[in-house]
């Protein structure tokens, strides 16, 4: 005997197929053993897999990389909306409890927008060996949950070919590196080794630190940005005091169910 489990992949933040950041999703009925949830994350092989329990719009999220659970992800979270609104059509917000809170996320349209808490960094000197990594001169650097470098174009942003190992030596959970924009206001690109993230597609959490680093320094908090990984990402940013709002769009890609055997699920 089998036991089957839903499992959608979504992607976030993407501008139309096989682009944004990919994201599975795994609506229970309760928990699965934390082995088991991050060993079905490691067999999916995408930046987050995310595991969701509860009903009527009120939803426990959960997230895991393949190698260790987070306390906050942005795409997953989109993708774990979007899975919710399309079995419960009548939804305009879903609401879930997480490691970071209380999130929720609207439906406007064709777009989903994430209210995230705002994570600011402190401004910092450099860690050794920094510019070596980047490959180029970081002109401000900010330390939060994450290590964020500022650099002087979006062009050194694309160019970037960091070793994993190195960046996995930074402190924090990993490395943000943006510039201002061309037709954007703003550009990154996330790198996250330590988490089993080589490098992020597109990362709705190490928003809730560039918007209010990018709203300072542009002076407005309405802002759009762009990640630069292979795949790429468009983010509408929204600094509202001390939470973040975040707008994209979602293309789903498959529908499907895990085969699992009682022996995994004790």
């Amino acid at each position: 005997m089998t036991w089957t489990i839903p499992i959608e992949q979504v992607a976030a933040f993407a501008e139309g197929p096989f682009q944004g950041n990919p994201a599975a999703v795994c609506p229970l009925q309760t928990w699965l053993p934390d082995q088991l949830m991050q060993a079905i994350a490691a067999e999916n092989n995408l930046s987050e897999t995310a595991f969701y329990v509860g009903r009527e719009g009120r939803y426990d999220l959960r997230w895991f990389t393949p190698t260790c659970e987070v306390d906050l992800c942005g795409h997953a979270t989109m993708a774990a909306a979007h899975v919710v609104f399309q079995r419960e059509p009548d939804l305009e917000m879903v609401q879930f409890s997480s490691k970071s809170g209380p999130l929720t996320v609207n439906r406007n349209g064709q777009s989903l927008t994430l209210n995230f808490p705002v994570q600011p960094g402190e401004r910092c000197t450099a860690p050794a060996g920094l510019n070596q990594i980047l490959g180029t001169s970081a002109v401000a650097c900010l330390q939060g949950v994450d290590l964020m470098a500022v650099v002087a174009t979006a062009r050194e942003v694309e160019a970037l070919k960091p070793e994993s190992q190195a960046v996995a030596s930074l402190p924090g959970r990993g490395l943000i590196v943006t510039a201002p924009g061309s037709d954007v206001d703003f550009v990154s690109r996330f790198f996250a080794p330590s988490c089993g993230i080589e490098e992020d597609p597109v990362t709705g959490s190490a928003h809730c630190s560039l918007t209010p680093y990018w709203a300072e320094r542009l002076g407005r908090s309405n802002l759009v940005a762009r990640q630069l990984s292979a795949r790429g990402g468009l983010l509408h940013c929204t600094l509202a005091e001390d939470r973040v709002l975040i707008s994209g769009h979602v293309v789903p890609f498959l529908s499907g169910f895990l085969h699992l055997s009682p022996n995994q699920l004790s």
